[in-house]
């Protein structure tokens, strides 16, 4: 099978030497995604929900491009700045994964890119 490199301009653009995405025949594999604002640019410096939401965001726009959304999901990885925020990101993903809700890992980090509070990477089949 091929490797298929995901792009979309709906998303931040990478920032190093990595893709959004790859997608290896009904599977993508995302990179993780902080709360950069697209049309910006720009780290969303607002609240944990606020990013949380951002990221989520940003994360539907790479699997969109990948041919798959959020319902296609199978496992996620939520790095956080503080664990004391699992809660109210917690809440914030929930709203994005209503039914049948993907694996998960949650591990709090020394710290993330641009200072941001959570990244969120992800693995999607490709309907």
């Amino acid at each position: 099978m091929e490797r298929e490199i995901i792009h979309t301009s709906n998303a931040p653009a990478a920032v190093g030497p990595y893709s959004q995405a790859n997608r290896i025949g009904n599977l993508v594999f995302t990179a993780g995604q902080i709360a950069l604002d697209p049309a910006t640019g720009q780290l969303r410096e607002d609240e944990i929900q606020i990013q949380t939401e951002q990221v989520l965001k940003n994360l539907q726009a790479v699997l969109q491009a990948a041919g798959s959304d959020l319902s296609h999901v199978v496992k996620t990885t939520v790095f956080l700045k503080d664990m004391a925020e699992f809660k109210a990101m917690n809440e914030v993903y929930g709203r994005f994964f209503p039914h049948d809700p993907p694996a998960r890992s949650t591990v709090q980090v020394a710290g993330l890119p641009l200072n941001g509070r959570v990244e969120i990477e992800a693995v999607a089949l490709v309907p």
